[in-house]
């Protein structure tokens, strides 16, 4: 019995996530429940917010009705895939690769449901099937079905050719075709799914399943995310937007979707957001009557967030947002704690005085212009002063005479000092 719930390739071509698909895929999955997997890479100890095209593809498969395999490579990752590479990876050792599969699994089971019952969401590690698989039987179980032709003739092996490449990574994709032929074998896995740059790899998997077994599998892949200016998607100035937060920042996440273009967040959404049809398109017609209400922007940001982090960290995310670039007032900002201070503070400039410093006071003028160089001089400290565009701990300072002591130290060692609606220094105090 089928237990199809809508229809998956429709799903995705709505948002904008079908690139390439094989003949006679579609009817397969609206005939019944499939099993379809994706690979993820093991070299971080965290996915990235790149990955979330691929987590959504397995999460809207499963809402769909079929059942999900994310695939950890462990065996892979000690290979290391050329695709849409110029240069070739450092390999990881037994151990990190077990440390990063581990923590990968944590965060895939935020989006995938790992208990409810035929197409309940399964992780495999292709580690455990490679690990026993000597070479001497790899090259003639596996290398014998598959020409060198084929191999040569795919854009992942093409664009290195010129700069070379090892074998290792040519061999790549008879290791992926073999994780595919093996899930294929061993758990009824029909579909392989993946980013466009996959296509080559997926399908020599499809082949080797044909020529070794006269068997028929499926591939499917979904384009690569660009972003309106050009610029990769899933990175910001401070490099790889992660789902840990001891790599990216609760608060700098919320910020990532927040700051999407107006270009992008309509592409976004479809994409990240589990919202239906419905609900997305209407979200999309209130965004064009009035985009600088960012409304789309402020949604996607709010869904993703709790999904990665938790409710809690959003509402530290959007309360430290309104406080620090708002209209916050002191009161409110001795209420964030260090870490999302710290956070929401990060690439401000930052300035250092010590405790004797402060315990003698200074002036606020030379603390403005001499001590923290938010100010070129004197003369424009007291300016902005007296025309009341400095604020210390978002409170207004436009007295000449103030002095900046301890008593002004938020957490027993902080000083937020503004100049304008926008230019902070945080000032640490040791």
């Amino acid at each position: 019995m089928s237990n199809v719930k809508q229809n998956f390739i429709e799903v995705l071509r709505w948002r904008n996530m079908l690139q390439d698909v094989m003949p006679e895929t579609e009817n397969l999955l609206n005939s019944k429940m499939v099993t379809g997997y994706i690979g993820f890479d093991p070299t971080a100890d965290s996915l990235g917010v790149g990955n979330l095209v691929q987590i959504m593809t397995l999460t809207h498969f499963q809402n769909a009705g079929h059942k999900p395999m994310a695939l950890l490579g462990g065996a892979t990752g000690m290979v290391g895939d050329p695709s849409g590479k110029s240069a070739e990876r450092n390999l990881l050792n037994e151990e990190t690769l077990q440390h990063n599969l581990t923590c990968q699994k944590a965060q895939l089971e935020k989006f995938l449901n790992f208990d409810c019952g035929d197409n309940s969401a399964v992780l495999v590690n292709n580690y455990d099937w490679f690990k026993t698989f000597n070479f001497l039987d790899f090259i003639r179980d596996v290398g014998k079905h598959i020409t060198v032709n084929l191999m040569m003739s795919k854009d992942s092996v093409k664009k290195r050719l010129e700069n070379g490449m090892s074998f290792t990574e040519f061999s790549y994709q008879l290791v992926q075709g073999y994780d595919f032929y093996y899930l294929w074998k061993h758990h009824g896995v029909q579909l392989q799914m993946g980013g466009s740059d996959q296509w080559g790899n997926i399908v020599t998997g499809t082949e080797l399943i044909r020529r070794k077994d006269s068997g028929e599998a499926f591939a499917l892949t979904t384009p690569l995310i660009k972003k309106a200016d050009g610029t990769k998607f899933g990175k910001s100035e401070n490099g790889n937007i992660w789902l840990d937060p001891k790599r990216t920042s609760p608060y700098a996440f919320y910020q990532f979707w927040l700051n999407a273009a107006d270009a992008d967040v309509v592409n976004y959404m479809r994409i990240f957001s589990l919202k239906c049809r419905a609900e997305i398109e209407a979200l999309e017609a209130e965004h064009l009557t009035n985009p600088g209400a960012r409304l789309m922007q402020k949604e996607l940001a709010k869904e993703i967030t709790m999904r990665v982090h938790s409710e809690d960290a959003y509402n530290k995310a959007v309360r430290a947002s309104e406080i620090l670039f708002g209209k916050g007032s002191a009161e409110e900002l001795a209420t964030i704690d260090e870490e999302t201070l710290l956070n929401v503070m990060e690439g401000v400039p930052q300035a250092k005085l010590s405790n004797a410093e402060l315990a003698e006071g200074i002036n606020i003028i030379d603390f403005l212009s001499e001590k923290i160089n938010l100010l070129p001089s004197k003369t424009e400290a007291k300016k902005m002063l007296q025309g009341n565009g400095i604020s210390i701990n978002k409170a207004k300072v436009s007295d000449l005479t103030t002095t900046i002591n301890t008593s002004f130290l938020i957490k027993g060692k902080y000083i937020l000092a503004q100049k304008g609606k926008g230019n902070y220094c945080l000032v640490t105090v040791e």
